[in-house]
């Protein structure tokens, strides 16, 4: 079957190059079309090295391109990335669709997870386990979706056409479908891939949004469904579900204000009304509609008393609409309450109505009333049928459909609280105290500001942190403390950097109420990484976070950063410091009797944490998982894993199977063997690649360097999101990038460095091929590790980074990093014991191959834009080489489907 599969995803791909090249011989002529198809047999005879060509025979050809010919040639390349990855999801939903119940029950599913847990604790434990399986994915807003919105919404209406295409047998429907994908791929060609303004932190929430719209609102329940029908059989549908609501949906998009000054008090309230917005919409729809279908008369199926009662009250609350509702359906009861819920949900949504409910629990009450009426008649079906699936989003998504984190800087709040004390000193020196008692005087400099200057004015800043406090306390009283109370605080460095936050907000509040806050340290550096249980320690002594910890049980969360540790100390230094940080951190947990989530800031790319989420997860220290997986999930990696339903349900699955498992005893076992055999293996690389990436980034004049041999600079031109590219004025270091342009730069420029740099230098350190080879087969970290690179290095293309690195005269620099790229290689390849890189990927080292040849295409005209952008000294942005250039970096992140 795999190669009639694979054929089908070739035909795919041709028939769609071929409506491409119909619209471009339309619109552009036969000159156009000769372009492409020019340069595309130049790039390709390249790569393959076909008689005697070079990539500089192909560069001359893309030089030769008149300016206005050159920028239609980059677009024709990313229409045709844009639609050759369309057709790739659309082979993988055709292949999970004809897997079926099969792939339900593959062993990375729930439930067959679930027997391994069982053989391993017992059915007791596992049931136990699985009771509290929490998967919480948390979309961010971070700019790495280099696709503007109307592009991605062409791009699903043609997918939307396939699909349905492959239905049709008609001739005649066969040929009206061809036309309307031209019309499709026509509007798609004609539409500009750039951004001409950037989307402000409320567009981000919207595209969010659509995502929640068109796919997370139904999978879900669904997700819930295929577990619950694997683990109740036959009896599915007339047992009660056992399925619990595993996924938790979280966001940062509104509530992200660290170095984005367009995330405002105001913003972060807006972005919560309009996420509860949609989830009452989608619940009044389910509900109305669920509600319709109960057509159960009362002769047949009698209402018990708790229903009759609940109508009674639902009359009393409102007798007009429950005589209406009554009028429809005098004499089914189960459907006159259920419609009353649902004008009850929409009541909600709009705000003030007296029907409103005041909190989900009161909805899930009412539901829970109507099941056990239906169970107690005999309707078992219609109790645990799609009214379960209501239950379950209720229990999902809240009134508030995701949990809206707020993140701050605490050097922020040291500012503020700095203003504030100095306002009031009398109160700023009781606070200051209770902090240097905290830290028993390790950094107590970091809570501490001194007052002896006069009081300065209170700034507009100050202002602001304050009245996100109040917002997030109105947005308790609207929607429940769920909606909103974690609160993270970037670069965590000392116990008073979480006492700030709990000091601010009582500030903000002044005699009311502070809001509910669990202020979570987020620790992103390799020194602050280093500091995590120290500072840990520190703040189980403040009074806030003892009071937080006996109201939730001692549950305590803490995160984790992979972008700003990796540009750092280099990645395979951060991967062990990473390890080693969740290693003490879970002991730490244990010691202190606390119930501790990791929550993961993993990025897209391989630079910052990206790779097969479900395989890292396998990878974690023993006890660091503990049946709870939290995780980022960023820009272009939102659309691929929940855009399409089928792939959606796919990823959720495999994420909470994955989160399941790693903590079996088995899992842990290899783990923690693994990682006490090979300690040694560990030092050493870590060791030798922190050399080698330091020997290259502290090197004088590194960052005038990279953003020479990188669209570094030009890439911030771009409008992908409503947050600054980096946090100062110019990039003299590395300090003053932000990891996300970091890691898309080297992604640009074909060399991928934040993913393998060092790893060489830290393999051939060890120089034990058996050794290493032993650790690759039996340690799951080293493992991904491996894999991850073997994948960044199949993005990397030698021949095309030699002539990025050319773009400065530092021979210097360009030798450090083509050296270690070979000598990473060669490495990994020994390692992993693939003769090419991807040999144990057949599938994907396929399309990598296919693809590379036309992302060298996209690549040559980025080259011919940078050196006349380098030659005119910066040039104008607006010109048109740096439209050039612009049109390439889209391409070429639809090619290689990495950006930051």
């Amino acid at each position: 079957m795999s190669g009639a599969v694979d054929g089908s995803l070739r035909q795919d791909v041709s028939y769609l190059g071929s409506l491409l090249g119909r619209v471009l011989r339309e619109s552009g002529g036969d000159e156009l079309y000769r372009a492409v198809e020019d340069v595309r047999a130049a790039v390709i005879a390249a790569y393959e090295g076909a008689d005697g060509a070079s990539l500089d025979d192909a560069q001359r050809l893309v030089d030769a391109l008149d300016q206005g010919l050159a920028e239609q040639v980059a677009r024709a390349f990313t229409c045709y990335f844009h639609l050759s990855n369309l057709a790739e999801e659309h082979h993988r939903v055709r292949v999970l669709r004809r897997r079926g119940s099969e792939a339900s029950g593959a062993g990375d599913s729930v439930s067959a997870t679930l027997r391994q847990l069982t053989e391993e604790v017992g059915a007791e434990e596992a049931s136990k386990r699985l009771d509290a399986l929490r998967f919480h994915p948390v979309l961010t807003a971070h700019p790495t979706e280099a696709r503007r919105r109307a592009v991605a919404s062409s791009i699903r209406r043609i997918s939307d056409l396939m699909t349905d295409r492959d239905r049709l047998e008609n001739d005649v429907a066969v040929a009206e479908a061809e036309r309307r994908l031209l019309e499709e791929v026509d509007t798609l060609w004609r539409t500009s891939p750039i951004r001409t303004t950037r989307p402000t932190p409320l567009d981000e929430v919207r595209t969010a949004m659509s995502i929640f719209d068109q796919t997370l609102f139904e999978i879900v329940p669904q997700v819930y469904r295929l577990l619950d029908d694997r683990l109740l059989g036959e009896a599915a549908g007339r047992e009660p579900a056992v399925a619990p609501a595993f996924m938790r949906l979280g966001t940062w998009i509104g509530g992200d204000r660290d170095g984005n000054p367009h995330v405002t008090a105001e913003v972060t309230r807006a972005a919560a009304d309009i996420a509860a917005e949609h989830v009452l919409l989608g619940l009044h729809r389910a509900t109305t509609r669920i509600g319709g279908t109960l057509t159960l008369d009362e002769a047949e199926t009698p209402a018990s008393d708790d229903l009759v009662a609940l109508a009674e009250a639902q009359r009393r609350m409102d007798a007009d609409v429950a005589s209406r509702i009554g009028v429809r359906s005098p004499h089914e009861l189960h459907r006159r309450v259920l419609m009353f819920v649902a004008a009850r949900i929409d009541a909600t949504r709009r705000e003030g109505a007296a029907l409103a409910y005041g909190h989900p629990d009161e909805l899930l009450a009412d539901l829970r009333v109507v099941q056990r009426s239906l169970r107690a008649a005999g309707a078992h079906r219609s109790a645990n049928g799609d009214l379960q699936g209501l239950v379950w989003q209720v229990e999902t998504f809240g009134f508030h459909l995701a949990e809206l984190e707020v993140r701050q800087h605490s050097q922020v709040h040291r500012t503020a609280l700095g203003e504030l004390r100095a306002a009031d000193p009398v109160a700023g020196a009781s606070h200051e105290a209770g902090a240097a008692q905290a830290t028993d005087g390790a950094q107590a400099t970091d809570g501490v500001v001194e007052t002896d200057a006069a009081p300065p004015a209170r700034s507009e800043m100050t202002d602001e942190v304050l009245a996100v406090f109040r917002t997030i306390a109105d947005l308790q009283k609207r929607y429940g403390v769920r909606a909103a109370s974690r609160y993270i605080v970037s670069f965590t460095q000392s116990s008073a950097d979480l006492a700030n936050v709990y000091e601010l907000a009582e500030r903000a509040m002044g005699d009311e109420p502070a809001p509910v806050l669990d202020v979570i340290p987020l620790f992103e550096t390799f020194a602050d990484l280093e500091a995590s249980t120290r500072i840990l320690d520190e703040a189980l002594r403040t009074e806030a976070v003892q009071k937080r910890l006996e109201a939730t049980g001692r549950r305590l969360e803490v995160m984790l950063g992979y972008s700003d540790s990796s540009k750092d100390v280099g990645p395979v230094s951060a991967t062990f410091a990473l390890y080693a940080a969740q290693a003490r951190i879970a002991d730490w947990a244990a010691e202190n009797d606390i119930e501790l989530t990791l929550f993961h800031g993993r990025g897209g790319a391989l630079g910052r944490g990206g790779g097969p989420a479900n395989e890292a997860v396998l990878a974690q220290p023993p006890a660091s998982v503990d049946g709870r997986f939290k995780i980022t999930e960023q820009g272009e990696v939102i659309f691929a894993q929940y855009g399409n339903k089928t792939i959606a349900a796919r990823h959720v699955e495999q994420m909470a199977a994955a989160t399941l498992l790693a903590s079996s005893p088995s899992n842990e076992q290899a783990n923690a063997t693994a990682a006490d055999r090979f300690a040694d293996v560990a030092e050493t690389m870590d060791v030798a690649s922190r050399e080698a990436f330091f020997g290259l980034v502290k090197a004088d004049g590194f960052a005038s360097w990279f953003a020479a041999v990188t669209p570094m600079e030009e890439v911030g031109l771009l409008a992908l999101g409503s947050r600054p590219a980096r946090r100062g004025l110019s990039v003299e270091s590395l300090e003053d990038l932000r990891a996300i342009p970091w890691v898309f730069a080297w992604t640009q420029a074909r060399i991928n460095l934040a993913g393998w740099y060092g790893l060489g230098s830290a393999l051939e350190a060890v120089g034990d091929l058996d050794r290493l080879r032993e650790a690759y087969a039996t340690w799951p970290l080293f493992s991904a590790m491996i894999k991850n690179v073997e994948m960044s290095l199949a993005k990397t293309d030698e021949h095309i980074a030699r002539e990025y690195l050319a773009l400065a005269d530092r021979d210097d620099l360009a030798g450090r990093v083509l050296d270690e790229m070979a000598r990473t290689r060669s490495w990994v390849l020994a390692v992993s014991g693939h003769d090419e890189v991807l040999d144990g990927r057949p599938v994907l080292s396929r399309a990598v191959r296919l693809r590379s040849p036309y992302v060298d295409a996209l690549s040559l005209l980025q080259l011919r834009a940078l050196r006349a952008i380098r030659r005119a000294g910066g040039g104008d942005p607006a010109d048109a080489d740096h439209r050039l250039l612009l049109l390439s970096v889209n391409g070429i992140a639809a090619g290689l489907q990495n950006t930051g």
